[in-house]
């Protein structure tokens, strides 16, 4: 069975930076899409960027042009770089793999942009 491991987050200032990181370990065979999801409070659960395993990536409006996922297939790992932080990016970020049409979810980082 495949895990999703993530780390990273926390807080940070607006205008600031952070980077999430999620790996997948177990039996990783035929990972295809993953990506990042957030939620924040009393709001439902939305995307923010995915990226195959040959490179195409997708971004919600909202962090176009300031967050970017990155994808080491040799590592089984993904980054998400974040920058230009907004409070309303304030929310807790979940990874997710897709394998074999099954979607499996991390644990979740807290990432908070406060003054």
């Amino acid at each position: 069975q495949m895990q999703v491991v993530e780390s990273g987050g926390g807080l940070a200032q607006p205008g600031g930076s952070l980077r999430l990181s999620c790996a997948v370990t177990g039996n990783v065979f035929s990972v295809n899409e993953m990506g990042y999801y957030r939620q924040a409070p009393g709001k439902q659960r939305e995307l923010v960027a995915t990226i195959h395993s040959y490179g195409a990536t997708t971004y919600a409006d909202s962090v176009k042009g300031r967050f970017t996922i990155s994808r080491d297939n040799a590592k089984n790992t993904i980054y998400l770089q974040m920058n230009n932080l907004k409070p309303e990016d304030t929310a807790v970020y979940y990874c997710k793999a897709d394998q074999a049409g099954l979607a499996y979810w991390g644990q979740g980082s807290q990432v908070t942009v406060s003054p």
